[in-house]
């Protein structure tokens, strides 16, 4: 598969919450030690994908797909239709990321294939 799903996202109005559900109803390990409490589910090298449970304005679930290049993906995107819900953004030394939603309005995420040099 040249683009793969490679993240998913849980968010919610309570994100230690949510992160508590899934760690307990599917014994997840979360680490949420960071300064944005960002739980990160880690799959322990068993297969499956990484994700990340938070709060926020409104819930929702998202996946992410790898990319080359956000940016151009983002201008093919809008030409099959789709909507830039966030453009590209950098967090140094974690990611680069970009959402929009589909024709139907679902709401999916992309991340480049490589991840941004740490400022």
């Amino acid at each position: 598969m040249p683009h793969p799903v490679v993240h998913f996202e849980v968010i919610g109005r309570d994100g230690a919450k949510l992160q508590a559900f899934y760690r307990d109803a599917f014994d997840w390990a979360i680490d949420a030690s960071n300064p944005m409490n960002y739980g990160l589910v880690d799959t322990g090298g068993d297969g499956g994908i990484a994700g990340g449970i938070a709060s926020g304005d409104e819930p929702q679930a998202t996946f992410y797909v790898s990319v080359d290049d956000p940016a151009a993906t983002l201008e093919k995107i809008k030409g099959l239709g789709g909507k830039v819900v966030q453009d590209v953004t950098v967090i140094p030394g974690m990611v680069t990321m970009a959402l929009f939603e589909d024709p139907e309005g679902n709401r999916i995420g992309i991340v480049a294939s490589e991840p941004p040099p740490a400022e």
